[in-house]
């Protein structure tokens, strides 16, 4: 098997063990992974690397890691007062919950309200599996919350109430899961932004004390190889708090 080919199946593989373990409660035992990862013949060393990974995403090796211990102390208080205000919520039979789905499935819509507020400590469960990673709890939440709201208005297409849960489940999850992805996306942007003004201001500062006076976008320009929009653009990040750089107008402004 070619390295590339190798790659391309790790990837996979890795990919389905972290299936299986959503699947599970974010849990997996070491015996499926290994089986998993069986074609790839991995070594002792490269199975913990996949274990650490595993364990850096808040997933369980043979038990469930306890999703609490990655909570903020903020975190944890929203946590205790959401939960004390969700006591409020009134119980429920299998029986009545049924029900209730069916109803909402038949498009009632006080039906719909209440399986919604039925689903809220179902939704804080899930997020509390998807703590830690980027994203506080109370955001998490409300991914799952706004889900919920609108996966009720779905059920018409489902034959049986059974199918419910399983249906606001996955759309829960997704949500979460989105919103993780989108915030990790956000936060490579603005590491490359901030790259980005260190490196203009880094240049401008080691210009200044050999100079000893405030430089010009020219001159960190011939200095650095850096084009103007570059320069331009990473002072507008900045705030224009460049302090090295002389005063100058940037592109569209005067």
């Amino acid at each position: 098997m070619s390295t590339e080919n190798r790659e391309l199946l790790f990837a996979k593989t890795l990919e389905e063990v972290r299936k299986k373990a959503k699947e599970q409660g974010n849990c997996i035992s070491k015996e499926q992974v290994e089986d998993l990862f069986g074609p790839l013949v991995l070594s002792a060393e490269q199975l913990d690397m996949v274990y650490t990974y595993l364990h850096q995403r808040k997933i369980g090796i043979g038990e469930p890691m306890d999703p609490e211990e990655y909570l903020a102390e903020e975190e944890k208080d929203y946590l205790d007062h959401y939960l004390e205000e969700l006591k409020a919520l009134p119980e429920m039979t299998d029986g009545e919950r049924e029900a209730v789905t069916l109803s909402a499935m038949a498009g009632d819509a006080d039906a719909k309200n209440m399986l919604t507020q039925l689903y809220l400590p179902e939704v804080v469960e899930i997020a509390k599996l998807y703590a830690g990673q980027g994203v506080y709890l109370e955001d998490l939440i409300g991914e799952g919350n706004l889900a919920v709201s609108v996966g009720v208005t779905m059920l018409g297409a489902l034959e049986h109430a059974s199918e419910a849960q399983g249906m606001l489940g996955k759309m829960i999850m997704d949500a979460m899961e989105e919103c993780i992805m989108q915030n990790a996306e956000e936060v490579k942007k603005d590491k490359k932004i901030l790259d980005k003004v260190n490196k203009v201001a880094r240049a401008a500062d080691e210009l200044y004390e050999e100079l000893r006076r405030k430089v010009s976008v020219e001159e960190v320009m011939q200095e650095t190889g850096l084009s103007r929009r570059t320069i331009e653009d990473a002072v507008r990040m900045s705030g224009n708090k460049i302090e090295s750089l002389a005063s100058h107008p940037v592109s569209g402004q005067t």
